[in-house]
């Protein structure tokens, strides 16, 4: 299996998944079709779910991202949820201190999963 790696752009983040466990996404989740673009990312979760790393730790470095976003990163986080049998899973969510919409989210996410997710305060 190899890495994942996306370049970002203006509207889209960075994503760079390493079959080690190590993933992570950082800056504006805003595309045109968030579905066509997650996909990829995805399909590559659910294969690295097959055979995954003892530990596994999503960050997530957001500045800003939309609605459609917000389902494909539940899609995200509920296939790492099925891997926890096989694999430690922690998620941290990072934003700024004064960002209360992305301290927000991050504990809507937490309110709804079954694995960790840690609140970061940082510089984005």
């Amino acid at each position: 299996m190899d890495n994942y790696t996306l370049i970002p752009s203006p509207k889209t983040p960075r994503i760079n998944f390493k079959e080690n466990g190590s993933l992570e996404m950082s800056g504006r989740s805003i595309p045109e079709n968030s579905v066509d673009f997650y996909q990829p990312a995805l399909d590559w979760v659910g294969e690295y779910a097959k055979q995954p790393a003892s530990e596994t730790r999503l960050v997530v470095k957001l500045e800003y991202f939309n609605t459609s976003t917000s389902k494909c990163l539940i899609e995200m986080f509920r296939k790492l949820e099925t891997i926890t049998d096989k694999s430690t899973v922690k998620i941290e969510w990072h934003y700024e201190e004064e960002d209360e919409d992305m301290m927000e989210s991050g504990k809507d996410f937490q309110h709804i999963l079954k694995i960790p997710l840690e609140l970061i305060v940082s510089e984005l």
